[in-house]
């Protein structure tokens, strides 16, 4: 605790006496300052107790003194010291009055005690209390860093809520609350998390306070990188004191070296997980699993499901960009992009590359977030602009994935997103698959990747591409070019009013060649339908007898089948 008035007037070797505000007198004293200014306002910064001969006031001068003891009370005097047998053989009435007036405690001090005792007096019970704070925040820091080593996070925050008498919250990267002491704190502590989430978005180290005097909480942001990886929650039931501040910033401390540390053990866990995947993906699983040691559980023998997620401005230049050949021997998507004439093409392995950023970040935080709260393994490798991900099936993290999808396509629906944005996650999922069919199910994620990109999805699973129509793959704009350049001259004849060839030739298609099936549907003879696709064959000089042509037509009337 630091000086109050009551411990100066209770010190034997000062003799100080109450002359006025004796129910103030617990009021902290943060200095003792003599000063025989007539206003010395200026100079004061609260919490000061005055010291005055008064040399240069009218002390007998009731206006005047209650001028003076009131400016003092408006700048937060703590209280008043007034020397008597210097100037005033005791203190005006008129001062004493002022003071009782205004509730300002006044002290009288004897002549024999100078002004420095009392000032050394005040200097002396300060660095007492300081130095009490410091020890205390010593010890607590020792006992924050043996709980740290032995109950690890959890343990760190039962001590620091104790240290602060109240509670203490952990929250991951993505606002989730990972742990909390006392346990009835998590339920507080989650009722917080848009807060920590406005927390993240600053420029770390930042905090920020909230509730109020009842019910503080104090929020830190943990780590030294750009983007804050935790952040830690103290909650109490008033300001916290010096001891108490030395306590929350010793957990800080602690608490960011185990992120950091994490952090370092996170990206090798990446490099070893880029070469775990480069062996599932050249069909070495049992030297991926020697690698790989217990570092992924049984990920590795269970079915799983292999992800491929981009940021939504890659997926548009790799439309017009060179082709990218699957990792390692891995079969090339059937619709991956082909290399420009002229152009260099890119090989992409799968490698260890550079923490992911931007959208790409928040996708593995929230899905490795998952993972850590469900006690799932889960392999994560940033390869370029790319992120590949390798989930149990049926499991948190890839839920997680399906349910940042859904939220993202949402945001597009009601318009929280604007219209052509770039930046938005596009994933591809993978059927459920084994180790030795990592490179299939790679392959199986690149194709569902491209049709996610073509249909403007952010999330799409292979199973919904083998088992849909390919009628739903013809929505690209290259196929519908193609279309509209097959059919240009049919629908131009058919312009002049001289047939319906377009009518008659799906028609026909569809009645798989039967001449009266066909002729029924659409109303006219048998005879009249042939001479119809006699000048079909005659306009576009190909035969209607040779199968990929009726199967090109047949796709060049689907894919066009929205715009007429």
């Amino acid at each position: 605790m630091p000086p109050t008035l009551a411990s100066l007037v209770h010190h034997s070797a000062l003799k100080l006496t109450v002359r006025a505000g004796e129910e103030r007198l617990a009021t902290p004293v943060r200095w003792a300052h003599a000063s025989e200014l007539a206003d010395p306002v200026p100079y004061m910064e609260g919490g000061e107790l005055l010291l005055i001969t008064a040399l240069k006031l009218d002390a007998e001068d009731p206006e005047a003194m209650r001028r003076y003891v009131r400016r003092l009370g408006q700048a937060g005097v703590a209280g008043l010291g007034f020397a008597v047998g210097v100037h005033y053989a005791t203190i005006p009435d008129a001062l004493v009055d002022a003071a009782a007036e205004e509730g300002l405690p006044l002290l009288e001090v004897p002549r024999r005690t100078p002004f420095l005792a009392i000032s050394k007096a005040v200097s002396a019970a300060i660095s007492a209390e300081q130095y009490q704070a410091v020890t205390a925040g010593f010890a607590a820091q020792r006992d924050l860093t043996k709980q740290a080593l032995g109950g690890g996070p959890a343990g760190l925050l039962a001590a620091l809520a104790g240290q602060v008498d109240g509670w203490a919250a952990l929250y991951d990267a993505t606002g989730a609350v990972v742990a909390a002491a006392p346990e009835w704190a998590a339920r507080r502590a989650a009722r917080l998390t848009p807060e920590v989430e406005r927390l993240h978005a600053r420029t770390p180290p930042a905090s920020l306070v909230v509730g109020g005097e009842a019910d503080r909480v104090e929020l830190h942001t943990l780590g030294t990188s750009r983007r804050p990886r935790a952040a830690l929650a103290v909650g109490t039931g008033a300001p916290l004191g010096t001891a108490e501040r030395y306590a929350v910033h010793s957990a800080i401390a602690l608490l960011t070296l185990t992120t950091e540390r994490s952090r370092s053990l996170h990206e090798a866990e990446q490099r070893v997980g880029a070469a775990v995947l480069r062996m599932l993906l050249a069909g070495e699983p049992e030297h991926a699993r020697t690698a790989a040691g217990s570092l992924y559980g049984d990920l590795l023998d269970a079915p799983y499901r292999l992800i491929i997620a981009e940021v939504a401005s890659a997926t548009a230049a790799r439309a017009h960009a060179d082709g990218r050949t699957a990792p390692h021997g891995a079969p090339r998507p059937v619709d991956a992009p082909r290399p420009v004439a002229g152009e260099r093409a890119v090989a992409a392995p799968v490698r260890a590359g550079e923490p992911p950023a931007g959208p790409l970040a928040a996708l593995a935080e929230h899905v490795e977030a998952a993972a850590a709260r469900a006690g799932e393994a889960l392999l994560v490798v940033p390869d370029g602009e790319r992120l590949v991900l390798l989930t149990a099936d049926g499991g948190a993290a890839a839920r997680a994935c399906v349910g940042y999808a859904a939220a993202v396509d949402q945001a597009r629906t009601t318009g929280q997103a604007l219209a052509g944005r770039t930046d938005e996650p596009v994933m591809g999922l993978s059927a459920p698959a084994g180790p030795i069919a990592a490179a299939t199910a790679y392959r199986q994620a690149e194709q569902a990747l491209s049709v996610a990109r073509r249909r403007g999805r952010a999330l799409v699973e292979h199973e919904e591409v083998a088992t849909g129509s390919v009628v739903q793959l013809l929505s690209d704009d290259a196929v519908r070019a193609f279309a509209d350049g097959l059919l240009r001259a049919l629908r131009e004849h058919d312009a002049t009013g001289r047939g319906d060839l377009v009518a008659s030739l799906r028609a026909w298609l569809s009645r798989h060649g039967q001449w009266d099936a066909a002729a029924a549907e659409l109303g006219v003879h048998r005879h009249t339908l042939r001479y119809r696709m006699r000048r079909v064959e005659e306009i576009l000089g190909r035969s209607l007898d040779d199968p990929d042509v009726r199967m090109e037509l047949w796709l060049a009337l689907k894919a066009t089948s929205g715009t007429e």
